[in-house]
Protein backbone atom coordinates (compact mmCIF):
# COMPACT_ATOMS: atom_id res chain seq x y z
CA UNK A 1 0.00 0.00 0.00
CA UNK A 2 1.23 3.60 -0.82
CA UNK A 3 2.16 6.02 1.69
CA UNK A 4 0.11 9.27 1.58
CA UNK A 5 1.10 12.06 3.57
CA UNK A 6 -2.21 13.23 5.53
CA UNK A 7 -1.54 16.66 4.38
CA UNK A 8 -2.54 15.62 0.61
CA UNK A 9 -5.38 13.34 2.13
CA UNK A 10 -6.66 16.81 3.96
CA UNK A 11 -6.24 18.61 0.98
CA UNK A 12 -7.85 16.19 -1.10
CA UNK A 13 -11.09 16.06 0.86
CA UNK A 14 -11.59 19.78 1.16
CA UNK A 15 -11.13 19.86 -2.64
CA UNK A 16 -14.32 17.61 -3.29
CA UNK A 17 -16.28 19.92 -0.71
CA UNK A 18 -16.98 16.97 2.23
CA UNK A 19 -17.73 18.61 5.37
CA UNK A 20 -14.70 20.32 7.51
CA UNK A 21 -16.18 18.16 10.57
CA UNK A 22 -16.12 14.70 8.40
CA UNK A 23 -12.91 16.02 7.25
CA UNK A 24 -11.06 16.32 10.76
CA UNK A 25 -12.97 13.04 11.71
CA UNK A 26 -11.45 10.93 8.83
CA UNK A 27 -8.18 12.37 9.50
CA UNK A 28 -8.70 11.46 13.37
CA UNK A 29 -9.30 7.76 12.55
CA UNK A 30 -6.79 7.92 10.14
CA UNK A 31 -4.33 9.08 12.53
CA UNK A 32 -5.61 6.66 15.20
CA UNK A 33 -5.04 3.51 13.01
CA UNK A 34 -1.58 4.69 12.35
CA UNK A 35 -0.59 5.18 15.65
CA UNK A 36 -2.30 0.96 16.23
CA UNK A 37 -0.46 -0.01 13.30
CA UNK A 38 3.16 1.79 14.67
CA UNK A 39 2.74 -0.05 17.95
CA UNK A 40 2.14 -3.56 16.45
CA UNK A 41 5.43 -3.32 14.44
CA UNK A 42 7.49 -2.59 17.57
CA UNK A 43 10.84 -4.40 16.02
CA UNK A 44 12.52 -6.12 19.00
CA UNK A 45 16.50 -4.89 18.96
CA UNK A 46 18.82 -7.57 17.33
CA UNK A 47 20.55 -10.11 19.55
CA UNK A 48 24.48 -9.68 19.92
CA UNK A 49 26.18 -12.55 18.76
CA UNK A 50 29.43 -14.23 19.58
CA UNK A 51 31.37 -16.14 17.22
CA UNK A 52 32.83 -20.17 18.37
CA UNK A 53 34.26 -22.86 16.70
CA UNK A 54 33.30 -26.71 16.93
CA UNK A 55 36.37 -28.46 15.99
CA UNK A 56 36.21 -31.81 14.52
CA UNK A 57 38.61 -34.16 16.72
CA UNK A 58 36.75 -37.50 16.28
CA UNK A 59 40.37 -39.29 17.96
CA UNK A 60 41.08 -37.26 19.89
CA UNK A 61 44.59 -35.43 18.50
CA UNK A 62 43.70 -31.78 18.74
CA UNK A 63 47.49 -31.15 19.60
CA UNK A 64 48.76 -31.96 16.55
CA UNK A 65 47.22 -33.16 12.82
CA UNK A 66 45.46 -31.59 10.83
CA UNK A 67 41.83 -30.78 12.23
CA UNK A 68 38.44 -28.88 10.09
CA UNK A 69 35.68 -27.40 12.31
CA UNK A 70 32.75 -25.16 11.46
CA UNK A 71 32.05 -21.58 12.32
CA UNK A 72 29.34 -20.65 14.31
CA UNK A 73 27.72 -17.64 16.41
CA UNK A 74 25.23 -17.48 19.26
CA UNK A 75 23.89 -14.84 21.12
CA UNK A 76 26.34 -12.76 23.27
CA UNK A 77 24.69 -13.62 26.54
CA UNK A 78 24.73 -17.60 26.11
CA UNK A 79 27.55 -19.51 27.27
CA UNK A 80 29.56 -21.16 24.09
CA UNK A 81 29.41 -25.01 25.85
CA UNK A 82 25.66 -24.61 24.95
CA UNK A 83 26.33 -24.81 21.51
CA UNK A 84 26.81 -28.25 20.25
CA UNK A 85 23.90 -28.89 22.44
CA UNK A 86 21.68 -25.80 20.14
CA UNK A 87 22.96 -27.75 17.06
CA UNK A 88 22.02 -31.02 18.20
CA UNK A 89 18.13 -29.91 18.54
CA UNK A 90 18.07 -28.59 15.71
CA UNK A 91 19.23 -31.32 13.92
CA UNK A 92 16.87 -33.43 16.21
CA UNK A 93 13.80 -31.19 14.97
CA UNK A 94 15.46 -31.48 11.12
CA UNK A 95 15.19 -35.03 11.92
CA UNK A 96 11.32 -35.60 12.28
CA UNK A 97 10.49 -33.83 9.21
CA UNK A 98 9.68 -35.56 6.15
CA UNK A 99 13.19 -34.66 4.68
CA UNK A 100 14.95 -35.01 7.58
CA UNK A 101 13.53 -38.54 7.82
CA UNK A 102 14.66 -39.60 3.87
CA UNK A 103 17.78 -37.60 4.54
CA UNK A 104 18.40 -37.40 8.12
CA UNK A 105 21.40 -35.82 9.91
CA UNK A 106 23.70 -38.01 11.62
CA UNK A 107 26.93 -36.29 12.63
CA UNK A 108 27.45 -32.50 13.49
CA UNK A 109 28.84 -31.88 9.93
CA UNK A 110 25.56 -32.90 8.38
CA UNK A 111 24.18 -30.62 10.53
CA UNK A 112 25.69 -28.07 9.91
CA UNK A 113 25.36 -28.65 5.65
CA UNK A 114 21.68 -29.94 6.07
CA UNK A 115 19.64 -28.10 8.97
CA UNK A 116 17.82 -25.04 7.28
CA UNK A 117 18.63 -21.59 8.94
CA UNK A 118 14.98 -21.50 9.96
CA UNK A 119 15.41 -24.51 12.39
CA UNK A 120 18.75 -23.14 13.67
CA UNK A 121 17.50 -19.64 14.55
CA UNK A 122 15.21 -21.34 16.41
CA UNK A 123 17.49 -22.73 18.90
CA UNK A 124 19.37 -19.32 18.73
CA UNK A 125 22.73 -20.83 16.75
CA UNK A 126 23.62 -19.61 13.24
CA UNK A 127 25.83 -21.68 10.99
CA UNK A 128 28.08 -19.19 9.24
CA UNK A 129 30.26 -22.26 7.12
CA UNK A 130 28.20 -25.01 6.23
CA UNK A 131 31.52 -26.75 4.76
CA UNK A 132 34.05 -27.55 7.26
CA UNK A 133 37.18 -24.97 7.63
CA UNK A 134 40.69 -26.28 8.45
CA UNK A 135 42.23 -24.86 11.74
CA UNK A 136 45.53 -24.52 12.07
CA UNK A 137 47.60 -24.10 15.37
CA UNK A 138 50.13 -21.29 16.48
CA UNK A 139 51.47 -20.41 19.79
CA UNK A 140 50.33 -17.00 19.49
CA UNK A 141 53.98 -15.53 19.61
CA UNK A 142 55.19 -13.27 16.43
CA UNK A 143 58.91 -13.13 16.39
CA UNK A 144 61.00 -10.50 15.87
CA UNK A 145 64.36 -11.67 16.24
CA UNK A 146 63.90 -13.85 13.12
CA UNK A 147 62.84 -11.14 10.73
CA UNK A 148 64.75 -8.22 12.09
CA UNK A 149 67.65 -10.86 11.09
CA UNK A 150 65.37 -12.07 7.59
CA UNK A 151 64.92 -8.21 6.64
CA UNK A 152 69.03 -7.21 7.16
CA UNK A 153 70.20 -10.40 5.13
CA UNK A 154 67.77 -8.45 2.49
CA UNK A 155 69.62 -5.19 2.64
Amino acid sequence: MAKVDLDIVKFILNRNELDTRLVAKVIEEINKEAEAQAAENVKEPAVKKQFAIIVSDPEGKLPEGELVGWVLQLPEDEAVQTAEERLIRAAYEFNATPKGSRIPAETIGEACEAVPARLLKEQNIWVKTKEPVLILRTDNKIPFDKLDAANKEDI
